[in-house]
């Protein structure tokens, strides 16, 4: 299955979750967009004060809790989308295109500068 399909079977699911608890009323795009940016908190979370290193090498444990909020945003991003009308393929794919533009191999390859500062 491709991953286009394996969105979209999400998707459902996350509606008909959403749905069998009459949550829709909740569901805003300013709700949700707040709710997202809780999660990734959240995720955040997880690494603060870990090296570079130790946020490679996360424990079975500490991978799973890290699933766990990757989860959340990941279903509150759909959720996002789905209320806006918004593909999140095409949005994504469109945005690759912009930052190719805004950051050409040859002045970006191996720094991590903004495009503003390249």
């Amino acid at each position: 299955m491709n991953m286009p399909d394996k969105l979209n079977i999400l998707n459902e699911s996350i509606r008909a979750f959403i749905e069998e608890r009459d949550w829709e009323q909740f569901h805003s795009p300013k709700n949700l967009a707040m709710a997202l940016s809780v999660e990734a908190g959240e995720l955040q979370e997880h690494f603060l004060w870990l090296t570079q290193a130790e946020s490679r090498e996360l424990t079975p444990g500490n991978l799973s809790e890290v699933e766990d909020e990757i989860g959340d945003v990941m279903v509150y991003l759909l959720r996002l989308c789905d209320v806006l009308g918004v593909d999140p393929i095409r949005a994504a794919t469109q945005k690759m295109v912009k930052n190719g533009v805004k950051y050409p191999v040859e002045k970006s390859r191996g720094n991590a500068k903004k495009y503003t500062d390249l």
